[in-house]
């Protein structure tokens, strides 16, 4: 019988130094789908899909970091095997887009709430929330912000945060009343339509002294993780909520 090849884990650019590492136990794609997703849009650290998943750090590199199940895909897909993954490290919390038995998970989960063609529109709106939910991640741009107020409200009153997710656009356009909040540049490893500095700024002050409200990233020009710390420090806020 032939032996499968291992591939060599890839760390990802985007988290290399923040004390968070990445794993995606699952083959294929995810199927949620969200438009100009990173992960599965063709421009992705990991492309050839095919060829470089699963892409899992061994104990060995994970440890004194915590892992990021998943950085790509959705936790919530084959859940059995992605739970099967992270029993081999002692820190890990879970991405998902899909809002089912996050209890079940054990450990702290991170819920995208206005996924895909929700973005714009609706949210998942958990009562109460679940004690391991370590903080709800808001897909942001410059003309979905009434939702945004509804999510922030929601969850802060539970002691929830939010964090603002920036959207870029690649293959989706940005409406034209809004085309002066964006600008064409790169953004870790590929380049997109980004928010401007100034809009960035100005959504922020829309939550000004908001202490459940923060920004994924320092600011509008520093894309990668490990000046932000947002994760570092819920993960264990979320742990000591949980009695762990």
């Amino acid at each position: 019988m032939k032996k499968e090849s291992v591939v060599a884990y890839i760390e990802n650019p985007k988290t290399a130094g923040s004390g968070i590492i990445c794993g995606i136990p699952q083959r294929g794609v995810c199927p949620v789908g969200c438009a100009d997703c990173f992960f599965q849009s063709g421009r992705s650290y990991l492309e050839p899909l095919d060829e470089k998943l699963p892409n899992l750090p061994t104990p060995e590199q994970a440890k004194g970091r915590i892992v990021r199940l998943n950085d790509g895909n959705d936790s919530n897909n084959q859940r059995v095997l992605v739970m099967a993954a992270a029993d081999q490290y002692e820190h890990v919390f879970f991405n998902t887009s899909i809002p089912k038995d996050l209890a079940g998970f054990g450990r702290p989960v991170v819920l995208t709430v206005n996924p895909g063609k929700k973005t714009d529109r609706n949210a998942h709106l958990l009562t109460p929330p679940p004690t391991n939910l370590m903080f709800v991640r808001f897909r942001t741009n410059t003309w979905n912000l009434e939702l945004c107020d509804r999510v922030v409200g929601h969850y802060a009153a539970h002691g929830i945060p939010t964090v603002l997710t920036f959207m870029a656009y690649y293959t989706e356009s940005v409406p034209k009343d809004h085309a002066q909040h964006y600008t064409f540049r790169q953004r870790t490893l590929n380049s997109y339509w980004v928010i401007t500095p100034a809009a960035w700024d100005k959504v922020l002050t829309r939550y000004a002294g908001n202490q459940w409200v923060y920004p994924c990233g320092k600011d509008a020009n520093t894309f990668k993780c490990h000046r932000c710390g947002n994760c570092l420090r819920e993960y264990f806020a979320t742990l000591e909520r949980m009695g762990r």
